[in-house]
């Protein structure tokens, strides 16, 4: 099966093989016929899978045949990196044909999203919090939308933005195509399903599970020696580019400067930095300006930089499923990629639910070498360098 088997618009099959598509992932291949047909759909496949793909082609194939001079399509995102991946995403599928879409998120100025909106648009991508104050404000006009996309649905509920997307269903029509892609299918998201789709046509690809190219480790250590073995596994290991994440935006910002501090080129992405601070520190990840990026779970899901060859949880995610999440980011494109986990005896519990998701037990790694008996010190503002140089075995 190729792409060709979806007889789209000349203009989006040439931009499909412009950009290197050749044959579509499961997910594309079960739900763009679907939506195509004009049925509502439920989509749940784990990230990377090319979800994305699966609903901006058939929409955009929709746009070269049916325009309204209004905005016909909306999706709404969690985070702003992934509004920014899906709007330049919809670019590059939309090839030459001649969709307009812009993006509305916040940490920038709302003069030019206004300005954007009064040029119009036939694609409105936005983060249910900007979209609000828009609305509130009479910017918007949803009077010719016959699309929405909820992505990221799951994510969507651990963020709090429930209640937002409610609040947006009440303006815009009722009668409109809805699709909704999610990792997992948790049963506030079945409500919300049920609230918003009409007979939809659910479509999913394998189980909630990190990816079969990711191999796992689980490194015990107490709380106040997570430093000293970070710094020790950062010695000892060849990495092309490593995500790591912390729980807080504190910690990671806190840990970017001391790995900075320490020489190894870093970069952190969390919710305190600015728009143009955020998009500064993923552009540098990305190109390889920096190889390590420290982040919170906003850089869990939706940030599709190539290559990552190591995810490193500094601190072990809340729940099995956002586990998955942050694996996503390592493993891609049928590349190998490694999980790193640096767990303490409070860690337990979520370690046992990992193990079960993973159908196995992780095996536990440590040093020969390395002190874990050593007691706290006072806090210095950065890394040791004192961690020994003895190889890591595995």
């Amino acid at each position: 099966m190729n792409f060709d088997t979806f007889n789209f618009h000349p203009e989006i099959s040439a931009a499909v093989t412009a950009a290197g598509y050749c044959v579509p992932t499961p997910i594309q291949a079960q739900t763009i016929p679907i939506i195509l047909q004009g049925h509502d759909v439920v989509g749940l496949a784990q990230t990377g899978t090319g979800k994305t793909a699966a609903y901006l082609l058939p929409l955009l194939n929709r746009l070269t045949k049916k325009r309204n001079g209004k905005t016909s399509v909306l999706i709404l995102a969690p985070t702003r990196e992934l509004a920014e991946q899906i709007y330049q995403d919809s670019k590059k599928l939309a090839g030459t044909a001649a969709a307009r879409s812009l993006t509305l998120y916040g940490g920038v100025g709302l003069a030019p999203q206004i300005q954007a909106l009064k040029k119009g648009a036939d694609i409105v991508i936005a983060c249910p919090g900007r979209l609000i104050d828009h609305i509130q404000r009479g910017h918007v006009d949803f009077s010719g939308l016959d699309a929405l996309v909820v992505d990221e649905a799951d994510q969507m509920l651990d963020m709090g933005f429930i209640p937002d997307i409610r609040r947006i269903l009440k303006h815009i029509p009722r009668r409109r195509q809805t699709l909704m892609f999610s990792a997992t299918m948790r049963p506030e998201i079945k409500r919300l399903a049920n609230e918003m789709l009409y007979q939809p046509v659910t479509v999913q690809i394998g189980i909630p599970a990190p990816a079969t190219t990711v191999s796992h480790t689980h490194f015990p250590v107490s709380q106040h020696l997570k430093n000293s073995l970070l710094f020790k596994i950062l010695q000892n290991t060849q990495f092309s580019s490593m995500l790591i994440f912390t729980r807080t935006k504190h910690r990671a910002k806190r840990l970017s400067e001391s790995l900075l501090r320490a020489g190894y080129d870093s970069a952190s992405l969390q919710g305190n930095l600015s728009q143009a601070r955020r998009k500064a520190a993923l552009s540098s990840f990305r190109t390889g300006k920096v190889r390590i990026l420290v982040a919170t779970d906003i850089a869990a899901r939706g940030i599709d930089v190539p290559g990552v060859s190591h995810v490193v949880n500094y601190d072990i995610p809340a729940t099995a499923e956002d586990y998955i999440h942050r694996i996503g980011r390592t493993g891609r494109a049928e590349r190998k990629g490694m999980a790193f986990n640096l767990i303490t005896g409070e860690d337990q519990p979520i370690v046992r639910s990992i193990d079960r998701i993973l159908g196995a037990v992780v095996e536990n790694r440590t040093f020969s070498d390395f002190d874990y008996t050593a007691r706290p010190v006072a806090k210095t503002g950065g890394l040791s360098r004192a961690a020994a140089t003895t190889k890591f075995t595995r």
